[in-house]
């Protein structure tokens, strides 16, 4: 029996790289790469949640000094003390039509209007208005206890 040595010594190495190659990936390597993604992904929730509810937060306030501001003008233009909707201030071009008019969690902003002041609150992200992490401008509200 004769045996074939190979021309080239590289030759062999190469022949078992594309054997392994062709073999493909095994379930462990799948599940190695799935637990760091997994890893990774949890990491960056960790870090976003939190800062995404800051941002809400922060967003719901500008919105609430927006409409504010908006109402004062309001109350100018047509020299009154009584507080409009939202839908009229949208309708008499006093917020651009574009402009969002709700809250960062899907609720209308409550408008009320005393002689001197105007108050815009938001319910908050538990959208139940009256609980400790509603947002109302002037005032303070929404931001953490601590």
């Amino acid at each position: 029996m004769t045996q074939s040595v190979p021309r080239d010594p590289f030759e062999s190495r190469a022949r078992r790289l594309r054997r392994a190659l062709q073999r493909g990936v095994t379930l462990v390597e799948v599940l190695i790469v799935v637990a760091i993604i997994a890893m990774v992904a949890g990491g960056v929730t960790m870090f976003a949640l939190p800062r995404y509810k800051e941002a809400q937060i922060k967003t719901a306030r500008t919105n609430a000094l927006m409409i504010r501001q908006a109402v004062m003008d309001w109350q100018r233009v047509n020299s009154e003390s009584s507080c409009p909707t939202v839908a009229q201030l949208v309708q008499e071009k006093h917020i651009d039509s574009a402009s969002k008019t709700d809250d960062p969690w899907g609720s209308q902003y409550a408008l009320s209007c005393t002689d001197d002041d105007v108050f815009v609150k938001s319910a908050g992200p538990d959208k139940k208005a009256g609980t400790q992490d509603d947002i109302s401008v002037p005032g303070t509200g929404g931001e953490p206890a601590g």
